[in-house]
């Protein structure tokens, strides 16, 4: 628990509301000054417009809007609130709320994280490599709350459809191509679940664990995130950055919170506000986090990120991959084979679409193609094989 809140009494759902006023104000003005929004352009060549890649480069971070049409985005809520209705009742319980078994409980890694109604379970620990120090406020919820709630669901393209389709979306792949190259390999997905008057926080941090005293570090090295918003994305329960962080190596998250009076609303923070069917794009190394949803507002991102090839090979895992794995050249192609799987999906579905071409998988489409076999195959449990560094 931090100073602030150690020697004062939980706010409740709605002073919390209240008191957050004047930093979003100010955190408004910010986004409006910093820019780095708008549609994906591509140049004559049908690579990522320059501009947007240096505004990228520059802030570290860059929210396209409008990426997603509204049929997409229709299947993919359809399809996220399908996991949430299949969800167990709670952290411990096998049914959900109709008395169904959950849905999940066949896969290797279970896809529901559940945690106390506006609470911050990270910060503050070791969880997650300790990158987390500093525990954000926890509001009192209001009376009636649930005891546990849903904060995160993994697995997307093995449990939604509409998700595997979306990790094969063309704009998101040259996206990735611009940042980390033709044979940039994936990192892992999860969806973030922030309930109106409900949702936890994520405390400030930077995502890297891995490479910061290496000696070939640059800004870039540590990879990115896209979040696809399937609902609008508001002051009180979006994503925040501190823009051009990610240029300083690592941040002593502790000593910013102390230098401003123990108080987790950082100076300079913008709040990466979004229509539904935008998508942010944020630096993995660039100082980030998410305050408590005292707001009445639904958000549900969906997350992904993408790595350049050099950063992960050779690598062992971090984060919440299991130590002793190694990421040698079967490791990667195997997880890189779900982008394959994904772009036939899509192609299968939107067939006007013209479709991403994945270079390391030149010349071995027809064995990635989507089906039964291949789903099994390549898509089943394929979080177990994530890239985390």
């Amino acid at each position: 628990m931090n100073e602030l809140s150690a020697a004062a009494p939980a706010p409740t759902r709605a002073e919390h509301a209240a008191g957050m006023a004047a930093y979003i104000a100010e955190g408004e003005r910010l986004g409006r000054a910093a820019g780095n929004r708008g549609p994906v352009r591509f140049d004559a060549n049908g690579q990522l417009h320059p501009d947007i890649l240096e505004a990228f480069r520059e802030q570290g971070f860059y929210v396209f809007e409008g990426v997603i049409d509204p049929g997409e985005l229709e299947a993919l809520r359809a399809d996220a609130n399908n996991m949430i209705d299949r969800a167990p009742v709670g952290p411990h319980a096998d049914l959900d709320a109709q008395g169904r078994p959950a849905l999940g409980q066949d896969f290797a890694l279970n896809p529901y994280t559940f945690i106390k109604p506006l609470s911050d379970p990270w910060g503050g620990t070791d969880k997650l490599g300790g990158r987390h120090p500093s525990q954000m406020t926890q509001p009192a919820p209001d009376a009636g709350a649930p005891e546990d709630v849903l904060y995160l669901m993994r697995g997307m393209c093995q449990a939604m459809p509409a998700g595997l389709r979306l990790y094969g979306h063309p704009q998101l792949l040259a996206i990735a191509e611009a940042i980390n190259g033709a044979d940039f390999v994936p990192f892992n997905d999860a969806i973030f679940v922030k309930q109106p008057g409900l949702g936890g926080s994520v405390a400030w941090h930077q995502d890297g664990v891995t490479h910061w005293n290496a000696p070939n570090w640059d800004q870039g090295i540590h990879g990115f995130n896209f979040q696809v918003q399937l609902y609008p994305s508001t002051t009180g329960n979006c994503l925040w950055v501190v823009p051009g962080t990610h240029k300083q190596g690592r941040v002593d998250i502790k000593q910013l919170i102390a230098d401003n009076g123990g108080s987790e609303r950082l100076p300079g923070a913008v709040p990466l506000t979004c229509q539904a069917g935008d998508v942010t794009i944020v630096n993995r190394q660039c100082l980030h986090g998410s305050f408590a949803n005292t707001s009445p507002d639904l958000r549900i991102s969906l997350t992904f990120g993408f790595h350049r090839r050099a950063s992960v090979l050779g690598q062992s895992g971090a984060l919440s991959v299991e130590a002793g794995d190694v990421y040698d050249e079967q490791r990667v192609f195997e997880r890189s084979a779900v982008i394959a799987v994904a772009i036939d999906a899509r192609q299968q579905h939107f067939t006007a679409e013209t479709p991403y071409h994945y270079q390391p998988f030149t010349g071995l489409e027809d064995a990635y193609r989507m089906s039964d076999e291949t789903f099994k195959r390549v898509i089943q449990d394929y979080n177990l094989k994530d890239l985390a560094i």
